[in-house]
């Protein structure tokens, strides 16, 4: 079977959350090109190709999404996303350490694929993250 390597957005603003995320792709020998946006509105510009910052290409197939963020947090990006006819089937998971329901279902309501608690340790996260690696090499994207 054929590895399909697509392009993942991970918008995070905490850099060790990032450095986490990039080792448990290493230690998963994850192989996707992995883009860093550090806040809503940076993913946004990356993705559309706005305000002096070159249109990722081609366009993600996955974002993995923090919450709590400045300038524009993840469920507003989300509903930015979900608003453009050309973002809106991109496939999105929150990685978050938000527990709150009020953004589960805000979440949920803007159709993300899952919402994922971040693990405080690093072997439970890089096993979250070898479980999104066995999914998206699974499933078929538009």
């Amino acid at each position: 079977m054929e590895e399909k390597l697509i392009n993942i957005l991970l918008v995070e603003d905490d850099e060790v959350d990032v450095m986490n995320v990039q080792r448990a792709f290493k230690r998963n020998k994850i192989t996707n090109p992995l883009h860093v946006a550090v806040d809503g509105l940076d993913a946004l510009n990356m993705l559309k190709g706005m305000n002096g910052v070159e249109k990722l290409e081609p366009l993600p197939k996955i974002v993995l999404l923090d919450i709590n963020m400045p300038k524009m947090n993840g469920i507003e990006l989300l509903r930015e996303m979900r608003a453009d006819d050309e973002l809106k089937s991109i496939s999105v998971f929150i990685m978050t350490t938000s527990n709150e329901e009020s953004d589960k279902f805000e979440a949920y309501s803007l159709n993300v694929a899952g919402y994922i608690l971040k693990p405080i340790n690093f072997e439970k996260f890089v096993k979250a993250v070898s479980t999104l690696n066995n999914f998206w090499k699974m499933i078929e994207l538009p």
